[in-house]
């Protein structure tokens, strides 16, 4: 097929690329690099065609929609640190560059998967978190929550948009990580932790670290996207991506100091310290996947210590 990944030089998108082309696809690249990297594509960069722009240009959008079969739709204002400091930045690429995408796909009649985010479910505190759950945010007031409150237009329209004839699906993202993460860490704690631990630095664990989070391994993430973006079972369905077994921040720190032989302590800092007054975090993000198991037959299988380990190597090879 012709396939279109927005965002497609990013961490993720990256390594979607890598399996669509080796699954014989033909692959359009659209990426202003804002947050992803033209390194990150050096595998297929001779198999794909490759724009440099927006998705926010909705004439550039749509003609290249219309020469698609099928669009993963991954490009996003990402990362904590990036939403709070620039909200506005991060909320017009989010809605009117998704509505972009979305309403090129309807106009041409063209499959969309659909990337969206855990933060969707905001601090609830109910665990697992299941696809049909209610949403549990704070106030307009705290930035953070624009980023899931703008991820959740998107699936709103992207559903709206099924009810008249729009064929696509939803992926909803738990903490990925793996090869390609930005060195600086814009939006995961193993990049910071490990960019940290290699150069004998603090590691730094905001709040007490007793807060949960379940690390899947890009290669799982890739995959359940594929599957949901590919398989007509997964249309008009919202999927949880993600592994379901807990880690507390602490226990991430310890494995990471343990596996690169760092020298590295530990340094606490307050959300306020590092995100400003009024930060709010969430104490667990559990993913429910068995939707995902039971349409898809995905289930997240890297576990955590051997992706760190593959992770580790990238990066050593990569920055050494």
């Amino acid at each position: 097929m012709r396939v279109l990944v927005t965002g497609g030089a990013g961490y993720i998108g990256s390594h979607l690329v890598d399996r669509l082309v080796k699954l014989g696809h033909e692959v359009t690249v659209l990426d202003d690099l804002s947050t992803g990297n033209s390194a990150n594509l050096a595998e297929s960069r001779s198999h794909i065609r490759f724009v440099e722009d927006t998705i926010l240009d909705d004439r550039l959008v749509d003609k290249l929609v219309r020469r698609a079969d099928t669009v993963f739709h991954l490009a996003a204002g990402v990362g904590v640190g990036n939403i709070v400091a620039k909200p506005l930045d991060a909320l017009i690429t989010n809605t009117r560059g998704a509505e972009n995408v979305i309403e090129a796909c309807v106009k041409h009649e063209k499959r969309l998967l659909l990337a969206s985010t855990s933060e969707i479910y905001g601090k609830t505190g109910k665990m697992p978190m299941s696809e049909d759950d209610d949403r549990v945010l704070g106030s307009t007031t705290i930035a953070r929550w624009g980023y899931s409150t703008a991820k959740a237009i998107d699936e709103h329209l992207a559903l709206a948009y099924a009810q008249h004839g729009l064929r696509m699906s939803v992926v909803r993202y738990f903490n990925s990580y793996g090869p390609r993460l930005d060195p600086k860490g814009y939006g995961s704690v193993v990049a910071n932790m490990m960019r940290q631990a290699l150069a004998d630095e603090p590691l730094t664990v905001h709040g007490d670290g007793t807060q949960t989070r379940c690390f899947t391994y890009v290669e799982d993430t890739v995959e359940g996207t594929l599957r949901a973006g590919l398989d007509a079972k997964a249309e008009g369905v919202v999927f949880n991506v993600g592994n379901d077994r807990e880690t507390t921040i602490n226990d991430l720190a310890a494995l990471i100091i343990e596996m690169t032989g760092s020298r590295s302590a530990i340094r606490r800092m307050s959300y306020e310290e590092r995100y400003g007054k009024g930060f709010e975090d969430t104490k667990r993000r559990v993913p429910d996947v068995r939707r995902a198991a039971d349409v898809l037959g995905f289930r997240a299988s890297i576990e955590l210590r051997d992706g760190l380990e593959r992770t580790l190597q990238w990066w050593r090879n990569t920055y050494r």
